[in-house]
């Protein structure tokens, strides 16, 4: 029970990596309140939680919508934030437009800021810590995924110059990198143009059955966000099958 008597916000939670981490936690005694856009995914995390679960709908798109959602997870004082919520689009750069490309900065990166913004002042008070959902992507160049790891490598500043910032006020921030995932924003058929396939692939996993689960990355934000990780901030924790690691 590592996580009783904590109160956590798990963004994402509709579904994949952020039901998985919100069922994971509340499971060792956090009160969770998960949220997500999607009110009916919500529900059904809620009905497979085994504790204390509070479902709130919010629209990454919208900063209001963000500050509003720390503003009522947090009534009671917060210990907790995953920043699991995102988008994934990709297609080859030449095909892929403005919009698309500040969409994903909007839901993967601006709306993060704002929610650690809004959460940091509740951190303070207790002690507390915040784990982002970065991604191999975050790391490296990835072909035809411009716009998602440009998000992702924004991430990955943001997790550590907050790090930094807060260290000193007992707020750790980390990251978890997650290769593929079975999850449903990433089993969607392949996007229309020339796709050198090939050079998509020359880091795939390494490890027998190396696609992760959704629950791999779960247990990872599980350590990241408990006390057993205490001495850990401004880190970035790859969950990837080997994927990275030639």
């Amino acid at each position: 029970m590592r996580f009783a008597n904590k109160r956590v916000l798990v963004t994402g939670a509709a579904s994949g990596i952020g039901r998985a981490t919100a069922l994971q936690l509340a499971s060792e005694g956090a009160h969770v309140f998960v949220a997500d856009v999607n009110a009916a995914g919500l529900n059904e995390t809620a009905a497979m939680a085994t504790g204390e679960v509070t479902a709130l709908t919010y629209d990454a798109t919208d900063l209001t919508s963000c500050r509003a959602l720390v503003a009522a997870a947090g009534q009671g004082g917060l210990d907790i934030l995953c920043n699991i919520a995102g988008l994934l689009d990709w297609g080859p750069t030449l095909d892929f437009d403005e919009d698309r490309f500040e969409r994903l900065i909007a839901v993967n990166l601006t709306s993060v800021f704002a929610l650690c913004r809004a959460a940091l002042p509740l951190l303070i008070t207790s002690g507390g810590n915040i784990v982002n959902m970065a991604s191999t992507a975050g790391v490296q160049g990835t072909p035809y995924s411009i716009g998602y790891a440009a998000s992702k490598h924004g991430l990955v500043g943001l997790t550590k110059s907050l790090a930094v910032e807060f260290a000193a006020r007992g707020v750790r921030v980390n990251a978890v990198c997650p290769g593929h995932v079975k999850t449903p924003m990433t089993n969607r058929p392949p996007p229309e143009g020339e796709v050198d396939w090939p050079l998509m692939m020359r880091n795939a996993p390494k490890l027998p059955d190396g696609i992760c689960e959704p629950e791999d990355i779960a247990e990872m934000v599980a350590y990241l966000a408990s006390d057993q990780a205490r001495k850990i901030t401004g880190a970035l924790f790859t969950v990837d099958g080997g994927q990275l690691a030639g």
